[in-house]
């Protein structure tokens, strides 16, 4: 973890928005993600669950909190679990949290060891009458791995069978669709380390430049500024390859005359910029391209327009799509006809743009919140409409962070070049 711990104030106040919405008389308990195998004793590097670090930011495995705001004793209604510092494995895996380490991160005074919590638990679950456990509800989630909060809910249950059972998912989904300014300000920084990593590709990119070139220059950029790593697979993405949404070969030579679509972000703090460009590999587009690039530019500042109060992502998405649909008419993707016999479910202008125009953003990529509820002050989104035509085989797409306010929409990633001329300007 290369980046600086932040505000620990962030993750007090995540607490008291959590504690505030729990039941009387409740206790809810967070488990930190299991250490995955690759093979051997081999392990894949270890992310933290989000929800846990939201609360405590705290990264490091073999972590618990515990909540219990109705304890009668004060010192145990917020505690924070750690494996304790063993000098061998220190040798071999490195420094873990002191006590006192892990309450400067995360603002909790009770800090315990790992191999006392179950006596510290029991006599706790006893005087409560609710406890909320917590479970992966990203909708966008497809995995059936039992992980480690599916066991220890297990666990639980079959401990205390009479206890009356919540889900923590449910109220995490609503608080950490609403990012703070604190928040914010860290996400900011996942965003200008972005920023200097597109400016300096801008002055990379040419004729004969492979993608994984282009990629290592990204994450060079990215650790040299203290970022964690991408907060994501990159996705570079020469000529046609760019139609594929999830592209990560990232393997082919760029040839002069094609277009590369360019989706990646860092990840700072926990917290994920998601950014998306495409340039000319020559440093000059084609008026072909260009048109294209601006019409998807249009629908950006068009959707980008739309973001704010009340509004659903649902609506939102068919007013653009209306949009676009009046786009790809003026640019000779779509006829009058097209969009005469298309059908609710089947819009003409999908041949071409066949993804969502945002996604909520914060620690994960895809965040939590709602698809279909109205859109609140203090959420965080992308804006990346794109363009992708399978008969001049190449494809567009611009996207960047917004975080919406009562006052309009900010946009975190305005001084990120995204004009045609501005591009082509600092490619020459």
């Amino acid at each position: 973890m290369h980046s600086e711990n932040i505000n620990p104030q962030i993750f007090i106040e995540n607490r008291k928005r959590f504690i505030a919405k729990m039941t009387k008389n409740s206790i809810a308990i967070f488990n930190s993600n299991d250490e995955i195998p690759i093979n051997g004793d081999a392990l894949y590097p270890f992310k933290q669950n989000a929800d846990l670090f939201w609360l405590t930011g705290i990264r490091q495995e073999d972590t618990m909190l515990v909540l219990f705001p109705d304890n009668p004793d004060k010192k145990y209604r917020e505690v924070l679990v750690l494996v304790r510092p063993v000098e061998l494995k220190e040798k071999w895996d490195g420094k873990r949290y002191r006590a006192n380490e892990a309450t400067a991160i995360s603002g909790i005074q009770t800090i315990v060891w790992l191999e006392s919590v179950d006596a510290l638990l029991q006599p706790m679950i006893h005087l409560a009458d609710t406890i909320y456990l917590n479970t992966n509800e990203n909708d966008r989630k497809a995995s059936l791995i039992a992980v480690r909060d599916y066991r220890y809910a297990a666990e639980l249950k079959a401990r205390y069978p009479l206890h009356n059972y919540l889900r923590s998912a449910k109220i995490m989904r609503e608080l950490r669709a609403i990012k703070s300014p604190l928040e914010v300000a860290v996400l900011q920084q996942a965003i200008d380390i972005t920023e200097k990593t597109f400016r300096r590709l801008l002055k990379f990119i040419k004729p004969g430049v492979w993608e994984n070139q282009i990629e290592a220059e990204i994450y060079h950029e990215f650790l040299m500024n203290r970022s964690a790593g991408p907060a994501y697979g990159s996705i570079i993405a020469g000529g046609d390859r760019a139609r594929t949404l999830h592209y990560v070969a990232n393997n082919q030579q760029c040839k002069d005359g094609e277009l590369i679509l360019m989706d990646f972000g860092a990840e700072y703090g926990s917290y994920c910029a998601d950014l998306t460009r495409t340039v000319p590999v020559n440093g000059k587009y084609s008026k072909r391209q260009k048109e294209v690039y601006n019409a998807c530019l249009h629908l950006h500042d068009y959707g980008k327009s739309l973001l704010k109060p009340g509004i659903t992502v649902v609506k939102y998405t068919e007013m653009v799509g209306d949009e676009a649909s009046k786009t790809f008419q003026k640019i000779g993707l779509l006829s009058k006809n097209d969009i005469k016999n298309e059908t609710p479910d089947n819009r003409a202008y999908r041949k071409y743009l066949y993804h969502g125009i945002s996604h909520h953003l914060g620690i994960d990529v895809h965040d939590l919140g709602t698809k279909t509820e109205p859109i609140k002050a203090g959420m965080l989104f992308t804006v990346e409409p794109g363009i992708y035509i399978e008969e001049e085989k190449f494809g567009v797409r611009v996207e960047n962070n917004v975080w919406i306010t009562k006052n309009g929409n900010v946009d975190l990633m305005k001084n990120i070049p995204r004009k045609a001329e501005e591009i082509e300007r600092l490619m020459k």
